[in-house]
Formats: C-alpha cells, structure tokens, sequence
C-alpha cells in the first residue's frame, strides 16, 4: 500500500487539506519516465545478514543468480544505496574469483569475467555493509532498512528491526536491480539474538542455534517476486497461528495485543476464501503472515507473504466494538498479493494495476461481508477525498511524466483509480469484469504488465473494445461536472432532461436517471456522448416531481443540483441506493424548519444502514422545539438501544445540545459503556450538562487508545483543564497546530497551547511524544518549504520555553536537559 501517510498525518489531512504526501509536480509535463530497461534478468538471491545493534547497520553477504536478459554482456550494474562495499567476486560453486567493480553515487558496477549470452546464468558473490542513516542523512525519503530502539534504553518501545522497500529502497539493505520490472526468488539467513522472532517472504526452512545466545534463522520464497516486496522482520512478538485450507496464516503481534489479536485479523481466512473465489484464482503463496512495525510511517506494505502494518491495526475492545478500523486495510493487502505482487505493475506509472486494485478490494469486501450499503459508503468516501483535492484533477491515472515513484502514491491512483474500476465492472457486468480479472491473472502471473494489458483481458473476454474507456480515464485526467435542467412538453407528454457538461474536455459515459412520475421513480440508462450537451426525452404524465441523475451512485462526477425539502424527502423515501439517500438527507440541511425536512430525519433515524442514522443525528438540532417534539424519543432510543456503538454515540452528542439534565442517567450509564465512542461522548456530555465533574472525569479517561475523533473532541477540555497526566496523548494533534490552524483555528488554538503547555513543563514522556512524531513525519514535512519553515519556528520557540524552564527550575535539570536534546536534534532535522 506504501501509503506515506502517518496516523497523525491522516489527523492533518482530514483537518487541514494539506496533502503532503504527494508533491505538486507530479501531474505535470515533465521527463517521459520509460519503463526501466532490463539489460540483466534477475534470478534467486541469496542472503546471509546479522545486525549491529549499536552502530544501526546489517553486515551482508549477497549470493546474486543473473543473466543478460537479451544482448550479451560483460557487466553487472546494481543499486546500492550507502553501502560499504567489502568484496565482490564471481562465485564458482563455492570458489571466488575476485572482481574488478566501481562503486558511486549510490550504483555498484561489476566487470564480470567474461561476456555471457541470454540465459547463461552466473553467480556474483558481495560482501558489504548495510548502513540506513547514511542513506537517510543524503536525503532519501526512505531509509529501506529500520532499526527501533535499538540501544534498549526507551523502556516504552521494544527493539525492532524491520524492511520497507517500496518504491526502490530494498537497495539500502541488498544490492540489486531495485526496479519494479525485475523479479526473483530468494532466501534468507538472518542471524539474530535468540530471544528475537524473525520474518521473511516464503517458509521458514530452518532454525539452528549459534554460540552466544544467537540463532540463524533460514527464510525461502520460492516463487519470483519484485525486489521491493523482499522483507526482513526482527523482534519479541506473540504469533497467533490461523490457517485457510493448507495455507498457514500467522499474526505477529506485540504480547499486549495478543488476546485481541483474532478480532483484529480474525476475518483474514473468510477474506482469502473470498477473494480467491471472486478472482477464480487461488491465493498463491505458500503462506500468510501479518505483522506491527514500531514507528512505521507509511499504512501498511503487501511485501509478499509478509504484510506489515503500522500501529494503527493493533486495537482494544473498546475499539473493536466500534468498529474494526483497520479491516479494510487488512483486505486490501491481501488482494495485493493478486494484484500487485502475483502480477506486478511493470513501471510506477503504471501503479494503478496495483493500487486501484486494492483499493477496489475493499470496495469488494464490504459488500460481500456487511452489504452494498457500506461498500458504496466506502466508494463515495474515497471518491470524496479525491473530489476535495482540485490540484490532483490535471493528473492521469497512468502517468509517465512525475518527479519522484512517491509521487504516484495519491488519490489518483488509489482511492479515483478504484471508483473507476467500480464504473468499469458496472458497465461491463460482473461475469465479465471478474473473468476480465481473472484472465489478467493468469496471462501475467509471476511476471509485470502495464495498463494495456488489463485493457485486452477485459476486451478478449467481452468482446468490446474500450479504448473509449481507458482513453479518458487511465490515459486522460479529470472527471464529469454536470449540471441539468429538464421541461415538459404537456402535448407529448414528455420530458426533456438536458444534460450539460462543464469540465474543460467532455467525456462519454451511461448514465442512470430517475424520473418520478407521481411520485414514483421510473429508471433509465441512457449514454451521454462526449460533448458539452446531451438531451434525453423520457414519457411522463405531467411534470415530473423529481429528476435525479446518477442515481445509482456509479459515476464518478460531480454534481451541480438544489431539491426542495420535498423532493429530498421523496428521493430519500423511493431510493434503494446509499448515495441518492445520503445525498437527499445532506439536502435538507440549510432547510431544518420545513416540516418535509423533520420527515425525512424521522425515516433516516430509522434506516437499516447505520450511516444514514449517524448523518441524520448529525444533522438534527434538538434544541429546535419542532424537531425535540417529533424527533427526541427517538434519539434517546438510539442512544440506549441501537446495536451500533457508532450510533450510540452520536445520538448521545445530539442529545447534550439540548442541556437538558434529563438525559443525565443516560450519559451516567454511557460512562461505564465498553464502546470507547460511547464512553467519551458519554464524558463530554456530562462535562457539557455538569461542568463541576471536568477535572475529576477528564482525569480518569483513558486515551492513550483515542481514535482522532476522540483527541479532536478531548484536547480543548484538557488543555483547558492543564490535565497534565493526559497531555503525552494530545502529541499527534499538537506537534502540528501550525497545519491545523490556518483551517482551524478554534481546534488550533487548542492545540497550540497544548504545545506551549508541554515546552512550559517538565513533561518528558509528552515531550519525547512530539519529536518522535515529528522525526516519523519528517521525510514528507521536508518536502513543502512552507510547512518545514513552520514546524522548525513551532520547535524553535518551544526549544527556548525548555531553556526558560530549566533556568527557573535547576533541581529538575537531568529531566529537562534529556527534553532539549531531544528537541535540539529533531529541530536540526527541519533546519
């Protein structure tokens, strides 16, 4: 997934719309960035590591199987980044012939000892040493190799070592062709102390025990696979042990976490039954394993048969009973290894082959697993974050003009590329896309493909040609803005709906509309053609009550439309699609007074699907007296008996707006509730109904599990409160208030006197919390000069409220001299 989004840079990008992950140069004109040339075919690698703990390197042995892939060659030429290069040789069944090679600017050029034709293998034989921090110190984004905590002396951190190779970074640790297009089998000796676990692609072949508490442990995959999906995992892990047919399934989870471990990734066997037989394709590999990466910047990484994750996936019950957050993450690594690391995109511009896929994977996973419902909940809330972002409108979907490989992870290839395989499914009918998908898999498993490629399958099994479709939406930018207006003609009894188009290049595409004739909807499919206006006329027998375009929710587009209350109403009441009920309900929300409006809250605070009722009690205001009449008795229901914690929740928060303490019982109870929504809204609701109770309530939450929602609504009450104990949790949101602030600025002025709260006390672990985050944000901050300007002024000014404070309170200098340092080099770092 190599999403370079921290959890708290998922906070600032739904707070203040700075996208950081992604730089502004990407959908630009720039260098055609051709697919990488393979002058050399890559065939088994071999490694043999251990690890030096203090100095933060791996000292390796490589064992390189290649050949020239077409013409004859006498060189090797291999990505190697900050290495210390020991001995290159050419192995000749365990003999070596030292080689002459030359070693800068990160590439590693070996003079083999003879010119070898296509498929005449060698062996090349390297002994060097890994060194990540040299790599990160010349500016990589990525360091490819981790080592966390490594010294041991942060008692709240376990010693890790972990790899994270995506886009081209598994040359920190092996030398290699670090490109997409080159795949391998491998093997891996990895020497650690023996109280350690280790992780690897494939089966573990073999575990011997080494003098002084060591052991080696013998990874191999033997199956090809891209050199950035390699991956190595080291340290004390609990491994819960599943199993889908013969395929074993482990979870390598942190020992806190291990009776949870089953709710958390409990659902991985049924997703891989599923997707097994929705592809028609067996999973492929000979197992599955799931593990947490201390400090992982990045979601989560589909290396192959070896999926890491960031910390965000580890939960508690008072989490998992809200919701499984990070589920739908789970599934879309998993289909990964269909898509992205069974067949693999050829080139990152390409990437939408891996991506959009997996993205779509969890479009398909809900609605197999919770309903339709909740997958177009899905669909709409990814294609939103693509709509909110206007600078990423001018980029293709395949794009081979970019900056950087990072620059093609963005909601362009992810979350707009699986709206556009939802559009294509839907025209093509599910027989034919999931066998589309199928034929891809089996065409080019084990090996790369562009986006072409996908085009023939779905055009040899539907005998359709879809250049029309892969032309503006793969090879084109952009999406439809409509408008739309329509007349009766009372004669003909017809009506005359036009449809017009106001992006700069029209596009092509069926259409659903709904036409309510009496106040029934009749549907109609019609194809808009590629032009500014089209006109539909449809029979009807008067003027319609309601037109409502794109009714099925299927088009990717934006949509320029005002209903009356009355029409909303109609749409929400004869609507089986999510969106058009969604949409009708958002309707409604500057028009609260109108009788029709209070209808319509009254339906939705009854809808099967939990969303439409936590929207609905977003929406409502009880302190309306019309509102609280018709609407309250059902809201307290909500509140004590849904079977949705969610919705529990937000029927509590809707509920406090009235002050009434009538209610009071209700939030009591709420206090004692598992539901950690349930529970904290139950806090602010007795805070807000009872102020007295502040200091003593917000003292004894527990948010060192908060979800960003739970902080968003805590920190004010905290900082307002000088809740010390608490302040250590409010970091992912404080360490960035110069972000949220511009957009913000009653939550970042929240959070900016946290920060100052922080830098004007003797609060180590709150302390450390912060330039640990910010150390973790780093590689993508740097990127935009405003925003690195910004937090070096934020870290500046709270380095010399620590100096102030250790003047004025010399008797705690230990404590806060380690609080300076800390912030001394994570501020050299924004320099």
């Amino acid at each position: 997934m190599k999403r370079i989004i921290l959890s708290v840079s998922l906070l600032i990008f739904s707070l203040s719309g700075t996208a950081f992950a992604q730089t502004e140069t990407s959908g630009r004109e720039k260098i055609y960035k051709a697919t990488h040339t393979k002058k050399t075919e890559l065939k088994h690698t071999k490694l043999k590591v251990n690890f030096d703990y203090q100095k933060e390197e791996m000292n390796g042995e490589e064992w390189l199987t290649a050949s020239p892939y077409f013409y004859p060659s006498d060189s090797l030429v291999l990505d190697a980044k900050g290495m210390l290069i020991h001995e290159v040789a050419m192995d000749r069944g365990g003999s070596k012939l030292p080689l002459k090679y030359q070693y800068s600017n990160n590439l590693l050029t070996i003079n083999l000892d003879k010119t070898y034709s296509q498929n005449q293998d060698y062996t090349v034989y390297i002994k060097y040493t890994s060194r990540p921090n040299v790599v990160d110190q010349q500016g990589s984004p990525a360091k490819g190799l981790y080592f966390i905590n490594s010294d041991g002396k942060d008692p709240d951190k376990p010693t890790q070592i972990w790899t994270d190779g995506e886009s081209e970074f598994s040359s920190v640790w092996f030398p290699t062709i670090d490109k997409p297009n080159q795949k391998t089998t491998q093997e891996i000796y990895m020497t650690v102390p023996d109280k350690y676990i280790t992780l690897s692609n494939g089966i573990l072949k073999e575990s011997q025990k080494e003098s002084g508490n060591m052991r080696t442990d013998h990874w191999v995959m033997e199956k090809r696979h891209a050199v950035y999906l390699f991956f190595m995992g080291v340290g004390e892990y609990s491994v819960v042990k599943d199993k889908w047919k013969d395929v074993p399934i482990d979870y390598y989870i942190e020992k806190e976490y291990e009776p949870y471990a089953r709710q958390i990734f409990g659902n991985t066997p049924e997703m891989m039954e599923f997707f097994s037989k929705k592809l028609n394709y067996d999973y492929p590999w000979p197992k599955y394993s799931q593990i947490t990466g201390r400090d992982y910047p990045s979601v989560a990484m589909e290396n192959t048969t070896a999926t890491l994750h960031n910390m965000g996936v580890l939960q508690k019950p008072g989490q998992l009973i809200d919701e499984n957050r990070w589920e739908e993450y789970i599934a879309h690594e998993l289909f990964h290894h269909w898509f992205g690391d069974l067949v693999t995109s050829e080139s990152w511009s390409n990437l939408t082959l891996n991506e959009s896929f997996a993205n779509y994977s969890q479009y398909l996973w809900n609605e197999y697993k919770y309903g339709k419902d909740q997958a177009d909940y899905h669909l709409m809330s990814n294609i939103n974050k693509y709509i909110s972002n206007p600078s990423e409108f001018k980029k293709d979907l395949v794009r081979f003009s970019y900056d950087s490989p990072e620059d093609v992870f963005d909601v362009v290839s992810y979350e707009k590329g699986g709206g556009i395989l939802h559009m294509l499914r839907n025209y093509l009918g599910d027989d034919a896309f999931f066998a589309g998908t199928t034929d891809f898999l089996k065409t080019y498993e084990y090996k790369n493909a562009e986006a072409q490629q996908l085009r023939l399958s779905f055009e040899k099994i539907s005998g359709k040609d879809l250049n029309w479709f892969f032309n503006q939406w793969y090879y084109g930018n952009g999406n439809p803005k409509l408008e739309y207006s329509y007349t009766f003609e009372p004669v003909k009894k017809q009506v005359e709906v036009f449809i017009n188009q106001s992006q700069e290049v029209p596009f092509e595409f069926p259409l659903a509309i709904d036409v309510y004739d009496n106040g029934n909807p009749t549907r109609y499919n019609v194809w808009v053609n590629a032009r500014a206006k089209n006109t539909f006329s449809f029979n009807a027998s008067g003027k319609p009550d309601l037109i409502n375009i794109n009714a099925d929710g299927i088009l990717l587009s934006e949509i320029t439309e005002k209903k009356t209350a009355e029409q909303n109403l109609m749409q929400f009441t004869h609507s089986k699609e999510f969106l058009s009920r969604l949409k009708a309900l958002v309707g409604i929300k500057d028009d609260l007074s109108n009788p029709a409006s209070v209808k319509l809250l009254s339906a939705a605070l009854k809808d099967p699907f939990f969303r439409i009722r936590i929207k609905a009690l977003e929406i409502l205001d009880l302190t309306n007296t019309y509102q609280n009449k018709n609407l309250a008795t059902e809201v307290e229901k909500l509140a004590v008996n849904d079977p949705r914690t969610l919705v529990q929740a937000a029927a509590i928060s809707a509920l406090v707006k009235t002050k009434n303490k009538k209610y009071l019982p209700v939030f009591e109870k709420g206090i004692g509730a598992v539901s950690n929504a349930v529970k904290t809204n139950s806090l602010l609701a007795i805070i807000a109904t009872d102020p007295s109770k502040t200091k003593t309530l917000t003292d004894k939450i527990d948010l060192s599990e908060a979800s960003k929602d739970v902080l968003i609504k805590m920190l004010p009450i905290v900082v307002q409160n000088k809740i010390d104990s608490q302040m250590k949790y409010t970091v992912p949101i404080v360490a960035f208030y110069p972000l949220i602030k511009p957009n913000n600025p009653e939550l970042g002025k929240a959070a900016e006197e946290g920060f100052n709260m922080i830098m004007e006390s003797d609060n180590i672990a709150a302390t450390e919390g912060i330039t640990r985050i910010l150390d973790n944000a780093k590689a993508q901050m740097v990127k935009t000069p405003e925003i690195k300007k910004a937090i070096y002024n934020m870290l500046e000014s709270g380095l010399n409220k620590k100096n102030e404070l250790l003047k004025n309170n010399p008797q705690k200098k230990e404590s806060i001299n380690k609080q300076i340092t800390a912030l001394k080099q994570i501020l050299e770092m924004y320099k």
